[in-house]
């Protein structure tokens, strides 16, 4: 994985924690978990508060998230609503905190001033053992702590600050004006400053989790389909009469169930030509062939000629495997009607065309889905599916994590948003 880390393309884009009362405040987060405090001097952190650092150190990467359920987060600055959540179980644990934070933007800049801001994204379970406990989680409450306790002065200041009001003779009570005096030293005047979070109750919508070796949630107005290997405890039991089970094997169903609740765009001319879509599915499904035929092959050296001249020289195996003459021929109906018939095509074939309906919601999540039928397409699997990539990458030689590094920064890495926003159609 170090040459991943050098290239920022895992543990990238994190917050440096090096200032002294920051560690200070972050060990007191930790101790509050009952985790021992961190010796280091420096280390980064994600939106959650989580460090790859600290984790090394504890000897757990689990620290922020035991039972992986009910996720613990750590706030130092309002500054971390802007970086990735890079560890998590649970696909919307970024959207949570993100909404969480948002929300709640004039308190976390208040408390975060003196204070760190901790807790937990609490739901109604406490461990996952079966498809039942995940389908139980309807919302998530943020229980916020801060190691100072300005959150609870602050709650005692305002009461006082009631009572002061509403009782004629509470002005002639010189304990509790004493008191005030005390938590407005700590808390300042609540009137002006909200450091109270107003809003800690989010919904918990579609997701995908690592739970049951990937298992993917979505949900429509009138049923709730599950997506995942059909061994996963409760598939097919658990709330049979309002919920929708698929194997994650039958890319018929899965393919049917996406584009059948408007999740898909399928191949029309209208994105797939200016999106150069099907040109990238090519390419990524050649180099899979490069790579099963010359696995010490170094692709940084070749050029599109050489490729153009490896693909004429390898026509058997790029026939056999059928995916890049697929793709040709697909380029091709498209260009001549504008659309793909998809009735007769290869199920899995099927998702090698399609991408997420850049505007429906779960946009992200199913573009994760399909680049689970397109294993080969190792970028898109990088944006949209981060484990199943590292999953990926571990199994890879030398030469082809090389391969594969190169590739990412010379195109994903370059410009993310732009990337995106021509292959997939996603604004930020």
């Amino acid at each position: 994985m170090d040459l991943l880390r050098d290239n920022e393309l895992i543990w990238g884009r994190l917050l440096p924690v090096d200032e002294p009362h920051l560690i200070e405040r972050y060990n007191k987060a930790l101790t509050a978990f009952g985790l021992k405090p961190t010796k280091l001097e420096s280390f980064d952190i994600d939106r959650t508060g989580f460090s790859p650092q600290v984790a090394e150190e504890l000897g757990d990467y689990q620290y922020l998230d035991p039972n992986e359920v009910n996720r613990r987060f750590i706030i130092l600055t309002p500054s971390q609503i802007d970086l990735p959540v890079v560890h998590t179980a649970f696909s919307n644990t970024s959207q949570l905190i993100y909404e969480f934070m948002s929300k709640n933007q004039r308190a976390i800049d208040a408390l975060t001033i003196k204070d760190v801001i901790y807790g937990e994204i609490e739901d109604s379970v406490s461990k996952v053992e079966d498809i039942e406990d995940l389908l139980s989680i309807n919302q998530v409450e943020f229980r916020v702590l801060s190691a100072e306790d300005v959150l609870g002065k602050a709650a005692e200041l305002g009461k006082l600050v009631d009572r002061l009001k509403q009782e004629p003779d509470a002005w002639r009570d010189d304990a509790m004006l004493q008191r005030m005096v005390e938590l407005a030293k700590v808390c300042g005047d609540i009137r002006e400053n909200a450091l109270v979070p107003d809003q800690v109750i989010f919904r918990h919508n579609a997701f995908w989790t690592s739970h049951f070796g990937g298992l993917y949630v979505f949900v429509d107005r009138d049923v709730t389909t599950v997506i995942s290997d059909p061994s996963a405890p409760g598939f097919r039991r658990s709330r049979p009469w309002q919920v929708s089970y698929l194997s994650i094997r039958d890319a018929d169903k899965v393919f049917k169930f996406l584009a059948s609740t408007g999740r898909l765009d399928l191949p029309r001319a209208s994105w797939i030509e200016s999106s150069g879509y099907l040109e990238h599915r090519a390419e990524m499904a050649v180099r899979a062939l490069i790579r099963a035929a010359e696995p010490k092959r170094d692709l940084g050296k070749v050029d599109k000629v050489w490729l153009q001249t490896w693909i004429h020289s390898h026509a058997d195996a790029i026939t056999s495997d059928g995916t890049f003459p697929f793709l040709n021929a697909a380029k091709r109906e498209v260009a001549q009607f504008g659309q793909l018939r998809l009735e007769e095509v290869f199920p899995p074939h099927r998702f090698l065309v399609v991408r997420a309906k850049p505007d429906h919601p779960d946009a992200w999540l199913t573009n994760r889905l399909v680049s689970e039928f397109v294993p080969a397409d190792f970028v898109s699997r990088y944006v949209f599916n981060k484990q199943g990539f590292y999953k990926d990458y571990e199994s890879l030689n030398e030469v082809w994590r090389a391969n594969v590094v190169d590739t990412l920064k010379n195109s994903y890495l370059k410009d993310k948003a732009a990337f995106r926003a021509q292959l997939y159609g996603l604004t930020d």
